[in-house]
């Protein structure tokens, strides 16, 4: 089990990691070219706007179920037509999500909370599934974003639109 203190340094460990991802997330959205938002990659994979979508939608809901001290299910929001309501969904979205985790205390962070009968961690250790899951999708989209010859912001480093300022 984890103690209110520990999981409380955790928290105070992944969320500026957390609000730096988001950053990041944001400007891959922010790249993401209109006219090629039906843009896939083989016959499996997900249109660019997909993919986008279920960054946005998965991530706001990891930190609302944090926040809720459970896991429910139900279906995302259907995504807004463009690249850009995409990017102010996840921003506004985004801002009253973390509050909320900010918000709770160390006994909220260190409760166990059941992960659909696969896990049962403590509330904070979610956020690395948070910041694991969207680093994942986001390298896929960013991948799309070359493939379709579009602009590719930095990420932890340089890309070749975006040289590396140390």
């Amino acid at each position: 089990m984890m103690t209110p203190e520990q999981a409380q340094g955790l928290a105070a460990f992944l969320l500026p990691g957390t609000e730096s991802e988001h950053k990041i997330t944001a400007k891959l959205l922010a790249a993401l070219p209109e006219d090629k938002l039906d843009y896939t990659l083989g016959t499996k994979g997900r249109s660019a706007k997909d993919l986008a979508w279920h960054i946005v939608t998965s991530e706001l809901w990891f930190l609302n179920s944090i926040a809720a001290g459970e896991f429910s299910q139900g279906q995302p929001p259907e995504a807004p037509a463009t690249a850009a309501a995409m990017k102010a969904a996840y921003e506004s979205g985004f801002a009253e999500a973390v509050a909320k985790v900010q918000a709770l205390g160390g006994e909220q962070l260190a409760k166990p909370v059941n992960f659909y009968n696969v896990y049962n961690l403590p509330a904070v250790a979610y956020l690395q599934f948070n910041l694991s899951h969207a680093i994942h999708h986001r390298g896929q989209l960013a991948m799309m974003l070359r493939a379709m010859d579009a602009h590719v912001p930095s990420i932890y480093g340089g890309s070749a639109d975006e040289p590396f300022m140390g």
